[in-house]
């Protein structure tokens, strides 16, 4: 028999993300299940990433564009055959229900963000409660139609009021082979992985870095997603630190956590105001803690506060003052308090905060969801 097919249906995640593909969909396809990820990309996007079969298409652009292609998105998922639609967002949710309805298939949706406070930028403050209760509403008609939902962070399941059917899978540390940080005397490399934007705290952190000694550096790995790059730029000039900071740009994660292993200290800089900051549990947290640095981290974060103090892997502090960063970097000048805040970092990262517990989570509910067959061999794995 031919092991069920899970298809990774996504209107914005890339080819090769790092939650939808390299953990989520790596978790399936090494378990047995047959897994394809159809998602926006290029045409010459890589055939299969980490065992997941990649199909892409060309997104319309724009809020807009997203919500007039979701009947496309629902042709192409009931097509595929698939025995479990597995939604990234909302609109490949309403796709995957869509779908389901016309091809049987089981729907799961995997829930990043806490979506009723997504639009808060984007609307006057005054619409903020009205917007929520409508999201709301929708995310609980999505959760009760859903056969499952997979929640990245916990403060997320309460919006779906599906408790019998909810599933916490969160962002924990993948086991690559890494080598950890050796940490060394003399001028500190801080580093900043992942995406990056004004309310990441790219101000702070140069303002952070401009109050520190001359020979502190800054490592950028990644983009900037809301625009504002040519701030940054201008903003480092003005502070005389572009010769103090190396830019790299978006990287394969393995190869970004090679780099981040090369600095001292991982920064996230997340600022108050946005709930899913409030929420927020970011790859770049654990792969800093893998590659055995301590972290500054964002006190009002809950779970991310949590996890660093249970750890005992860096230092929680009010990341809006450039002066309370600049002080915690100097409290960790010492390389022996590094190399041990690091290495508690690592050990929980390659145990209580690794990856492993959460696969185990994911491939249970879709033991439950699509069974795979009987042991004994599989027929070819048609992708």
């Amino acid at each position: 028999m031919t092991a069920p097919l899970v298809l990774m249906l996504s209107a914005a995640h890339p080819p090769d993300d790092v939650r939808v593909v390299r953990k989520e969909g790596a978790a399936l396809a090494a378990a047995g299940w047959r897994v394809r990820h159809l998602c926006p990309g290029p045409a010459d996007a890589p055939p299969a990433v980490a065992g997941v079969a990649i199909e892409t298409f060309a997104r319309r652009r724009g809020w807009s564009g997203r919500l007039l292609g979701i009947p496309a998105l629902a042709r192409r998922a009931a097509a595929s055959g698939a025995a479990v639609l597995h939604g990234s967002e909302p609109d490949a949710w309403a796709a995957a229900l869509l779908a389901a309805r016309r091809s049987g298939a089981r729907v799961v949706l995997d829930v990043h963000e806490h979506y009723p406070s997504r639009l808060d930028p984007r609307l006057p403050r005054a619409l903020h409660g009205a917007a929520h209760a409508v999201m709301r509403g929708l995310c609980r008609l999505a959760g009760r139609a859903a056969d499952a939902v997979v929640v990245a962070k916990d403060g997320l399941a309460e919006d779906f009021s599906a408790p019998g059917r909810t599933v916490a899978v969160r962002n924990y540390a993948p086991a690559l082979p890494v080598a950890p940080r050796v940490h060394v005397p003399g001028p500190v490399t801080l580093v900043h992985i992942g995406a990056l934007g004004r309310s990441r705290g790219w101000p702070q952190m140069l303002a952070a870095l401009a109050l520190c000694p001359a020979g502190t550096r800054l490592r950028v790995v990644g983009r900037f997603t809301d625009g504002s790059e040519p701030e940054f730029e201008a903003e480092a000039g003005r502070l005389g630190l572009l010769p103090r900071i190396d830019r790299t740009p978006w990287l394969p994660q393995a190869e970004a956590i090679a780099r981040v292993a090369e600095c001292d200290i991982g920064l996230v800089l997340f600022q108050r105001g946005e709930t899913n900051h409030a929420l927020a549990l970011p790859h770049k947290l654990f792969d800093c803690m893998l590659a055995g640095l301590p972290v500054i981290v964002p006190d009002f974060a809950t779970e991310v506060a949590a996890a660093v103090r249970e750890a005992g892997s860096g230092l929680c502090v009010e990341t809006g003052d450039p002066a309370a960063i600049a002080a915690a970097i100097a409290d960790l000048a010492d390389p022996a308090r590094r190399a041990a805040l690091g290495a508690a970092g690592r050990a929980a990262a390659l145990g209580r905060f690794g990856w492993a517990g959460e696969a185990e989570r994911l491939t249970a509910l879709y033991r439950r969801l699509a069974p795979l067959p009987p042991a004994g061999p599989l027929a070819a794995p048609g992708l």
